[in-house]
């Protein structure tokens, strides 16, 4: 069984929440998406790639008949499956309309999504909104971030020492509907009873070092409102230089 619960702020710093998330417990999806983008346009991909993905998730669980426009991979799951192709059906439908309307030109958002079956969450992300694992009291980060530090660190550029104040920190090297196309990996991992979910836009892990974010999950787990909200509020009092948003999701057996 899944409980959950998420929460968006526009931040201290910003005039509107370019932030979307979903939590669907009857299609067992969960998603967090920060746009970007001139005017309102970030607002306009981050809620187009939401509900695109909903759709499909959607769609592909009731309907046995569904068309698969990129086919269907063999060496993924069924799950694994309708979460990439939902979010590639996302991606050309913010590219399109980006490309439709001057004023939404150059529109994209980054995406974190999972889709939980029984004890398996799936995951799929672009961009650097992330999903982490809170698991018998420590933290890991489940999800890779698409980014220009996060390459550099990997190739040995950078040292984890310049990553925070490196001024290309906020490069993302992938988005929805930055391109005709987006190449998107998919991952599963097994819950384990108790185990805690988040996926958070950077506006949060950005704000907040993942020490502190462990150290706040765990101190507040009895209640994931009160969770997220401490989640959000520490962004906030670190500086709340973006919107944030949260979402948290819980695994426990049964139900």
């Amino acid at each position: 069984m899944i409980e959950a619960f998420g929460r968006t702020d526009v931040g201290r710093r910003r005039k509107a929440n370019e932030d979307s998330f979903l939590v669907a417990p009857d299609s067992h999806l969960y998603a967090v998406c920060d746009g970007m983008g001139g005017h309102n346009a970030g607002e306009v991909a981050s809620q187009m790639a939401i509900e695109s993905l909903a759709d499909f998730v959607q769609k592909s669980a009731a309907e046995s008949e569904i068309t698969w426009p990129w086919g269907l991979d063999a060496n993924l799951s069924f799950d694994a499956n309708r979460l990439k192709t939902g979010i590639r059906l996302a991606n050309s439908e913010v590219f399109q309309s980006a490309g439709q309307r001057e004023d939404l030109a150059g529109m994209g958002t980054t995406i974190v999504a999972g889709l939980v079956a029984d004890a398996v969450l799936t995951l799929c992300s672009a961009g650097d909104s992330r999903c982490y694992l809170v698991r018998d009291g420590e933290m890991q980060q489940l999800t890779k971030d698409d980014s220009w530090v996060s390459a550099a660190l990997g190739e040995g550029i950078l040292s984890s020492d310049d990553v925070e104040k490196h001024p290309l920190r906020n490069v993302i090297t992938k988005a929805v509907g930055a391109r005709d196309s987006i190449d998107l990996d998919v991952v599963e991992h097994t819950f384990q009873p108790g185990d805690v979910a988040l996926l958070c836009s950077d506006g949060l892990h950005g704000m907040v070092s993942d020490d502190d974010i462990a150290r706040l999950l765990l101190s507040s787990l009895d209640s994931l409102e009160v969770a997220t909200s401490r989640l959000v509020d520490a962004a906030n009092e670190a500086g709340g230089r973006d919107n944030v948003t949260a979402v948290l999701l819980r695994y426990s057996e049964g139900g």
